[in-house]
């Protein structure tokens, strides 16, 4: 007879076809059972046989952009990635309100809602937001802990060179709780790939964090940019420790390229972050994943200045990379979850990335038989666990 538990998920069907009993004690998975073991409890809930995984994780989203809660917006195309941030901050400035006024809790509730019980969010760190928004956001991750875990990249939206107050904000911003330092375009937004660099890395090196740099410039310059980033990395010791989100010029890379720039993001541990972006920016990620190049996903930007989409859930950004790529076997759509689970968890520190024993009882429950069902079907969960608290079903 073991131990009491809070909650007991009885007849839980894990990924590799097991059913099992979970018990959740404290927020944490306390035990994996056979199924239908007497066990002394305080709540169970029979799932019969419904399919649990682990919650998801959002690698790259703007909690500070949205919109969600606001009035309609027409959204424009801007004719540069300068012209965009140029766009936003005159927005900001017309528009100033909250986060809450924006949506950022109705993108987290949504968020959750679809499975999402981890994330990493981007902070607009300029001279319109300063770190005012910073502030907020540390607020807003302490009131959903219990929820959503939340990790904070201090970001230099407006470039680094290009605005003179960036270096002093991003480090005052490290200083107050940003766990990771962003970079932009060191070319393209900069026009200074060293000037960009060297800031960011020393920021990096220095306070013992990070970095998650959103590289946006193609062609060659953006692969010799990922070649210096990945230079920077290992002569720093922060293997393990860069994310390049984006990373549109891998699409750009013939296929000895490719190969050589994915041994020095293999051999470093640097992670690519995508959101499996329409039009031909895409990254290989089939390719890169069998070259042994870490992938995980992310939703980006959500209904704001940027862009319109509002493709939250991970379920869905995985069947898009499903659709995009052409994936029929149910093994390499199966394989798809990785990217939102067990890829986020060991590259990032982000979500459990498994069910099992002493992790965080994040999890969420499906009515499938077979992981690749969820993504085929765009499936919303039927249960959300947050700390093993149900927050949904």
């Amino acid at each position: 007879m073991s131990a009491t538990s809070d909650l007991t998920l009885n007849r839980a069907r894990l990924a590799d076809g097991r059913l099992v009993s979970i018990d959740i004690s404290g927020g944490r998975i306390a035990a994996l059972r056979p199924a239908g073991d007497p066990v002394r409890r305080g709540r169970e809930l029979d799932l019969g046989g419904q399919l649990v995984l682990p919650g998801l994780t959002d690698g790259h989203v703007h909690l500070d952009k949205t919109l969600l809660a606001m009035p309609w917006r027409p959204h424009r195309s801007a004719p540069s990635i300068r012209a965009r941030i140029e766009d936003e901050k005159a927005h900001r400035r017309a528009n100033p309100a909250s986060l809450v006024e924006r949506g950022a809790e109705k993108l987290l509730e949504t968020a959750l809602r679809l499975g999402t019980t981890s994330l990493r969010t981007h902070v607009d760190i300029d001279e319109v937001s300063k770190l005012d928004t910073l502030k907020e956001v540390l607020e807003l991750r302490e009131r959903w802990a219990d929820r959503v875990q939340i990790q904070i990249v201090a970001f230099p939206q407006s470039g680094v060179v290009t605005c003179p107050v960036a270096a002093g904000y991003l480090e005052e911003a490290l200083r107050m709780g940003a766990d990771f330092i962003g970079g932009l375009d060191p070319v393209g937004i900069d026009g200074d790939q060293k000037g960009q660099l060297d800031v960011i890395f020393g920021l990096a090196e220095r306070y013992g964090r990070g970095l998650d740099i959103h590289l946006h410039d193609g062609g060659e310059i953006g692969l010799a940019e990922i070649d210096d980033i990945v230079a920077r990395t290992r002569a720093a010791g922060l293997e393990g420790r860069t994310t390049i989100s984006h990373a549109f010029a891998l699409a750009d890379a013939d296929p000895a390229r490719l190969d050589a720039t994915a041994k020095g993001l293999r051999e470093t541990k640097v992670s690519i972050l995508s959101s499996v972006p329409g039009g031909d920016r895409c990254p290989p990620i089939p390719k890169l994943r069998e070259l042994g190049v870490d992938v995980f996903f992310g939703s980006d930007n959500i209904r704001d200045c940027w862009n319109p989409s509002s493709v939250i859930g991970m379920v869905d950004r995985a069947m898009l990379a499903s659709y995009r790529f052409g994936l029929r076997r149910d093994e390499d759509i199966a394989a798809l979850l990785d990217h939102v689970t067990t890829i986020p968890a060991q590259v990032a520190g982000l979500g459990e990335g498994g069910v099992e024993v002493g992790a965080r009882a994040d999890l969420i429950a499906f009515d499938a038989a077979h992981p690749p069902q969820i993504i085929v079907e765009r499936q919303l969960p039927n249960i959300v666990i947050a700390k093993g608290a149900i927050t949904h079903s």
